[in-house]
């Protein structure tokens, strides 16, 4: 047990760190989970619309794709349908965040030789990260089952234990690769392609049966989930899968801590071409973020194909609903329905574009605690020059990965190519404000630049769920892609584009003015 020496301490630690972290997605999963009972009650409200909705669901492989087969025709189990398989992916990414950032992120800065130096046992760090995913999971698993007790405490118990299941199997394997890994960017990057590859599995396996008994299904850990049938005669002999994987990697995961030195890893990095054309911070910037990018790229792509294939298929899912038209207008701006979606599935990705902005310029902040942006501001090239390197690389690859979604839209639907480049690009704006605010908390507050995950995670609650509880104007105005034109199909404003621009340029402005008169870290 000596090597689990300093646990206690160094879990409360890493609590302490990530008191805005796990709080907000925690948050925001769980009230994404929570809103959809009301909701779905306004769109089918009565027996005869749910059975309508399930047989349509039959027959439409791409939305069983995107979204899962359903069940049952209760609001508990549309719930689950609706959302069970997005929270949980949700709770993968917050449980892969928190165990690298207390395992490998730890290594990369040095701190972790420093704790190592003291009473704290070989694998008391990694059990810390790993009980810290395990408490961010347990409340949530909590919050979920309370929350939903009143559709079947049953079925809102197995979903609960299901969305726990999944981020703590995605947490252990966040510790694996953490071992196998030098870098913390990397370990992130791989745990998520692993999680890519979760949904693509289990689409794949939606699509081809309705059921979800696909063997593809049965090789995701998302298909768990779903197969769990939470309010619809669960399967409760599923949770020991997730139970006995979380193990086994855990196992693995001890196994290999033990097996290799502080700072080490089982896949080293390779070096690097003895010349290069490195000769510009830029070209550096780029060097350290280009595989984000190309992931990134490849995902919106992907995504736009997808979403802009249903686009139809939505339309005919909708028919005569009036709430469902009413909710998609309200995402989309008030004209027809296919705009509206489109819209809306536009405005989605442009949120989730504000997280690859969110982690871009953090980068920054990321080279300086680890130490490597010292040895390059220690020759010729300012701060200033430092910083706009990887600026460059967030705001023009938040350009790149919307000017890629929008082709992978036109791609899909087949039509109106022009239009629906102009609504992706439209994005950019309230993209780019949230990247300057990222960088004013950087520059001015460097302790406090990962509290911008928090805001990321807010403006992501507001314009995902928002709507569909039928919020105030007021609340969705506290994003800034509230006020934004709904294209296509809406009517092009200038003005707030115009204000939401100069924001992003006064917030960046400040942020580089900040980390120019500030103390680096040393």
């Amino acid at each position: 047990m000596t090597t689990l020496v300093g646990t206690g301490p160094l879990l409360r630690f890493a609590l302490r760190r990530d008191r805005v972290l796990i709080p907000v997605w925690v948050a925001v999963n769980t009230l994404m989970v929570l809103s959809m009972p009301n909701t779905l009650k306004g769109l089918y409200g009565t027996p005869a619309d749910r059975a309508d909705l399930l047989r349509q669901l039959e027959t439409n492989s791409s939305l069983r794709a995107l979204i899962g087969p359903v069940f049952d025709d209760s609001l508990g189990a549309l719930t689950a349908w609706r959302v069970g398989v997005y929270a949980g992916a949700l709770a993968a990414v917050t449980s892969l965040l928190i165990v690298v950032r207390h395992t490998r992120d730890e290594e990369e800065s040095g701190r972790q030789e420093l704790i190592a130096s003291g009473m704290v046992g070989r694998r008391a760090s990694l059990t810390a990260a790993l009980l810290a995913a395990g408490v961010a999971n347990a409340v949530l698993a909590v919050l979920v089952t309370a929350g939903l007790a009143g559709q079947g405490t049953a079925g809102a118990l197995a979903l609960g234990l299901g969305l726990a299941g999944v981020g703590m199997l995605f947490a252990t394997m966040a510790a694996i690769v953490a071992q196998l890994t030098e870098s913390a960017r990397l370990a992130r990057g791989l745990t998520a392609a692993v999680l890519g590859a979760a949904f693509v599995l289990r689409a794949a396996g939606d699509a081809s049966t309705n059921d979800g008994s696909s063997p593809l299904t049965w090789l995701s850990p998302l298909g768990w989930l779903e197969n769990l049938r939470a309010f619809a005669d669960e399967r409760w002999w599923v949770l020991p899968l997730f139970a006995a994987a979380v193990a086994a990697q855990a196992a693995l995961a001890y196994g290999l801590a033990g097996r290799r030195d502080l700072g080490m890893s089982f896949l080293p990095t390779r070096p690097g071409p003895p010349t290069g054309r490195l000769g510009t911070a830029a070209a550096l910037a780029w060097r350290l973020q280009r595989g984000g990018v190309l992931g990134w790229s490849v995902g919106f792509f992907l995504t736009g194909v997808v979403y802009g294939g249903l686009t139809e298929g939505a339309a005919d899912l909708v028919g005569d609903n009036d709430r469902a038209r009413e909710i998609f207008e309200r995402m989309g701006g008030q004209t027809g329905l296919t705009d509206a979606f489109l819209a809306s599935m536009i405005g989605m990705l442009g949120l989730i574009a504000a997280l690859y902005v969110v982690a871009s310029v953090l980068r920054l902040h990321g080279e300086e605690t680890s130490g490597r942006a010292e040895p390059v501001l220690a020759n010729a090239v300012g701060r200033l020059r430092w910083a706009a390197g990887h600026l460059l690389i967030a705001f023009g690859g938040a350009a790149l990965i919307m000017l890629l979604a929008g082709l992978g839209f036109a791609a899909g639907y087949g039509k109106e190519a022009l239009p629906i480049l102009g609504a992706c690009l439209l994005q950019l704006p309230a993209i780019w404000l949230v990247g300057g605010l990222t960088l004013l908390l950087y520059g001015t507050a460097p302790r406090l630049a990962p509290a911008a995950w928090g805001v990321a995670g807010a403006i992501l609650l507001i314009g995902w769920i928002g709507p569909a509880l039928d919020a105030p104007q007021a609340v969705l105005n506290l994003s800034p892609f509230g006020h934004l034109p709904k294209l296509p199909g809406g009517e092009m404003q200038w003005p707030p584009v115009g204000v939401l621009l100069g924001g992003a340029a006064v917030l960046t402005a400040a942020g580089l003015a900040g980390l120019r008169r500030r103390d680096m870290t040393t």
